[in-house]
């Protein structure tokens, strides 16, 4: 990423973290109507944080750092948060919680540098309580999903919007275009229209699973050529390596996992009814719904940035700016809930 759109970023960070709040609440009097309203789908931050505390003070939610000479606070604008994604070294009051779960923002723990989330291979999060959420997506979802044939068939749809959602972003994207990342390059339109193909040939979950797994290879092998990350041509998807792409990796599909948990929660749909990841591991559905996004925007961004050497903070940047930009979590949002819905 150029120098000038990272300085943007950053700018734009520090805003959010030291947006205030004209109204001043105490801790008695605080209701969730008090808030501006903003619908998740329109929300714009999601927050990583290591080594602090987050607390409720003066009727904000903050987090607290230490210094050599002070204790130094920095507001979490709570109405216009999807996720929170706590790493290591990080507290949270009872106080606060019960704030962010009023203003309806999911709550993650997670490892050291935002992977994993607690436990392991499972999606932990704390999901704010709401007995208003609507019942339509929940009982749409669920009318087809104890059907083999209709879940195959709602598995395909959401690979198709995966692979228009990469045509659409790739096509118009300047910055990903300068680096390769272009749909209308023969070689990519090429491996989109196979795929896409492909897919309605496909009569099994495992089989469309295998299929993915061949498509991302694909797109790992063009990262690195297109930035010339690993010259020896030899780089491997590892979840344990140290190497930058790796880590970023991981990183970056953490944060989309929080945008798709956002979205199963909002509409009322339990993360266990996954159309295509395995039916057994309770949060399979939030994998299914980050797929959509994550291998046209974390999976670039993640070579890209390892390329020019950026830290994780700044790769971190670049990924939440690329989901408002691009309205990823509009884009969950509208998916899932024309599957529920059934809509053709």
């Amino acid at each position: 990423m150029n120098q000038s759109k990272r300085q943007s970023n950053k700018a734009r960070a520090n805003n959010n973290n030291h947006h205030k709040h004209n109204k001043h609440y105490t801790d008695n009097s605080f209701n969730a109507s008090d808030l501006k309203t903003i619908l998740h789908s329109k929300r714009a931050n999601i927050y990583y944080l290591q080594y602090c505390r987050v607390m409720q003070k003066d009727g904000r939610v903050l987090y607290l750092t230490d210094s050599e000479k002070e204790n130094l606070y920095y507001n979490i604008p709570i109405a216009n948060t999807t996720s929170i994604i706590l790493g290591t070294g990080t507290s949270i009051t009872q106080a606060a919680m019960r704030m962010l779960a009023q203003a309806g923002v999911l709550v993650g723990f997670c490892g050291g540098g935002g992977t994993p989330l607690f436990a392991g291979t499972e999606i932990e999060w704390m999901t704010p309580q709401s007995e208003y959420r609507p019942t339509e997506y929940v009982q749409g979802w669920l009318n087809w999903w104890w059907d083999e044939e209709k879940r195959l068939a709602n598995a395909k749809k959401l690979q198709l919007a995966r692979l228009e959602f990469m045509q659409a972003i790739w096509a118009k994207d300047s910055e990903l275009k300068k680096w390769g990342f272009d749909s209308s390059n023969d070689t990519i339109k090429s491996m989109i229209n196979k795929h896409r193909q492909q897919l309605v040939l496909q009569d099994r979950v495992a089989d469309l699973l295998a299929l993915e797994g061949r498509m991302t290879r694909q797109l790992y092998k063009l990262a690195v050529t297109n930035t010339n990350y690993d010259k020896s041509g030899q780089f491997t998807r590892e979840h344990d390596a140290v190497d930058k792409a790796n880590v970023f990796l991981n990183h970056g599909n953490y944060l989309a996992y929080g945008l798709g948990a956002t979205t199963t929660w909002v509409l009322g749909i339990p993360h266990g009814f996954a159309v295509m990841h395995g039916k057994t591991r309770r949060g399979a559905l939030v994998f299914d719904i980050a797929d959509i996004v994550k291998d046209t925007l974390v999976l670039p961004l993640a070579f890209i940035c390892a390329t020019e050497n950026l830290s994780e903070q700044e790769f971190r940047q670049e990924c939440l700016n690329y989901f408002t930009t691009h309205k990823a979590l509009d884009m969950m949002f509208d998916t899932v809930k024309e599957l529920a819905l059934n809509k053709e």
